[in-house]
């Protein structure tokens, strides 16, 4: 095989060519990228979980650089709460691990035990980036940190100023661009020859990528099934808004009765979305000015329609990003999907003879991923506390076999149900979880081999620690200074 070619726009179509070129080009594989016209709006921002910083290191994206280009910004996670400020507190899901080893045994089972004896400390207590988020500050990992355990994060970056940024360094790393107003597919039995463009370019290939957020290839040319999931809401809304005086070091999101509306800081602006069901497009700008209490402005809608492709790898077609699964944007899974797919394709990529048996990985491994996502997702839906018709339609959302099984387990003994295809850290399914009310009913019984005593002994050393180094940490505002200097 000599020739990948991939189909797309905007920050999934030069994301997917840089990482293929980056991995391919010393098996001599040519990659080849044909961007459609782009249709990211102004306001429209990827909220990038921690994994993404490896694919980038891969490719040899700079961080610093990278979010000067784009303008963006970092995140420790987000905090999820009602618009009202009434109900329970907010939900802040900060990314990272929580606790550290106790007497050499993990760390959750001992925090439970000890909340069942009257400990006062929350699980957020324990994590260095939430500490860090309440308090303004962003956490830079280092030696004394990650003898602790994890402290990452993420970035909100500007879909068009990203999209810039990857195209040229997909450029740089050899790939040929073609650029074209429409496509047609060339069919050859079952698969696809040729992509031939507007202007007559006749683009071949052995392999072919569907990047494109309709599947305009998967789903438009081969017909391949895309299985629709239930969500409670079919529309969003995104827009700009002015940055503050202080960029925040996470993600605000604001439950009201209709929807929900998220606030994602970066460097220039506040990027804003709105989420809705059964409200007119005016309707829902007014309640999300209303929400966010900022003024909007570059405003776009658009369809929410989350759902997963039948066989992501068709024939010599493969969908990656929302063309194999689109996922609902309230927890920003968008950019997590396209790179599963693209380590996934990458891993599997075919020699040449032996395409079936790696598209059948490909597939298996891929319906395991999206399901664990999506899972994630209808947890928070089925066991969120919010009041409205909205939070309803979402408590309602079936639950998987899956799902059902790891929140029973959890709230029997507070163990996470190990699954083949997660791609996110017990961590967050425990801070999920927890703040949403599920607490353990019991613990491992290794727990019981410590003295109370000498557990709280080390829950007070954990939260000493947590407390001074959160206090050596620099604002995000003078993290962002520091890189805009470097520029």
């Amino acid at each position: 095989m000599s020739v990948v070619a991939i189909l797309g726009r905007d920050a999934p179509l030069w994301l997917t060519a840089a990482a293929l070129r980056r991995a391919l080009a010393p098996g001599g594989v040519e990659v080849c990228a044909v961007a459609l016209p782009g249709d990211a709006a102004p306001g429209d921002v990827w909220r990038a979980w921690p994994g993404i910083e490896a694919l980038h290191a891969r490719i040899g994206i700079d961080e610093a650089a990278l979010l000067r280009t784009a303008r963006g910004a970092f995140t420790l996670g987000q905090s999820i709460g009602d618009a009202s400020g009434a109900g329970q507190a907010p939900l802040l899901l900060a990314h990272g691990g929580i606790g550290t080893a106790v007497a050499g045994e993990d760390f959750f089972p001992h925090w439970v035990k000890a909340r069942h004896r009257g400990l006062g400390a929350g699980l957020d207590d324990f994590s260095l980036t939430a500490t860090a988020a309440r308090q303004g500050r962003l956490f830079l990992p280092d030696a004394a940190s990650a003898r602790y355990g994890r402290a990452d994060y993420g970035y909100h970056l500007p879909a068009a100023g990203y999209a810039k940024s990857l195209k040229a360094i997909a450029a740089h790393l050899g790939v040929r661009v073609f650029e074209a107003g429409a496509v047609a597919a060339e069919r050859d039995g079952a698969g696809i020859a040729a992509l031939r463009l507007d202007d007559g370019t006749r683009v071949e290939a052995a392999l072919f990528v569907d990047a494109t957020r309709e599947g305009a290839l998967l789903r438009g040319a081969l017909g391949e099934a895309f299985e629709g999931w239930d969500a409670p809401g079919d529309r969003m809304l995104t827009a700009l808004a002015p940055r503050g005086a202080t960029v925040p070091p996470c993600a605000e999101v604001r439950a009201g009765a209709d929807g929900w509306t998220g606030l994602y800081p970066a460097l220039t602006h506040v990027h804003v979305a709105h989420v809705w069901r059964d409200a007119s497009d005016e309707e829902a700008l007014r309640a999300a000015a209303a929400a966010s209490g900022l003024e909007l402005e570059a405003v776009a809608v658009r369809g929410v329609a989350p759902g997963a492709a039948s066989r992501p790898w068709t024939a010599n077609v493969v969908g990656v990003g929302e063309a194999a699964a689109a996922f609902d944007p309230l927890h920003g899974f968008a950019l997590h999907g396209l790179q599963l797919g693209l380590v996934h394709l990458i891993a599997c990529f075919p020699a040449d003879g032996a395409m079936a048996a790696r598209r059948a990985e490909y597939n298996r491994l891929m319906t395991m991923h999206v399901a664990r996502v999506r899972d994630f997702e209808v947890a928070y839906f089925a066991l969120q506390r919010h009041a409205g018709a909205f939070w309803d339609t979402a408590r309602a959302l079936p639950r998987s076999v899956e799902l059902a099984h790891l929140i029973a387990l959890f709230r029997a003994r507070g163990e996470i149900a190990p699954q083949e295809g997660e791609s996110l850290p017990p961590d967050a399914w425990r801070a999920l979880l927890t703040g949403l009310g599920v607490v353990p009913e019991g613990w491992r019984p290794s727990a019981d081999r410590l003295a109370d005593e000498t557990a709280a002994a080390h829950f007070r050393a954990m939260l000493g620690f947590v407390r001074e180094q959160v206090l050596r940490q620099p604002t995000h505002d003078a993290m962002l200074a520091r890189i805009a200097r470097r520029g």
